[in-house]
């Protein structure tokens, strides 16, 4: 369990490097790292309560971590 939350959270940091690096995103590299993590954490603990999710922890990690990125800057943004 300790090392699916880990690999949660070095995938959730490549996504939103990734996203940061290839234009999807223009939050900067740490606030997009943040939030990816933040999502993946949030996706990993409702699938640890609920067991809603995909069966692989790393299709949860990248799901949640492209969802947080789509959500939260456009929620913030006026």
């Amino acid at each position: 369990m300790f090392l699916t939350l880990m690999g949660t959270v070095v995938i959730a940091g490549i996504v939103g490097y990734g996203a940061e690096r290839s234009g999807f995103t223009a939050n900067g590299y740490l606030a997009s790292i943040i939030i990816c993590v933040g999502g993946a954490f949030l996706f990993y603990f409702v699938r640890l309560m609920f067991g809603i999710g995909f069966h692989a922890a790393g299709w949860n990690a990248i799901v949640s971590s492209i969802g947080a990125l789509i959500i939260v800057p456009f929620h913030w943004k006026r």
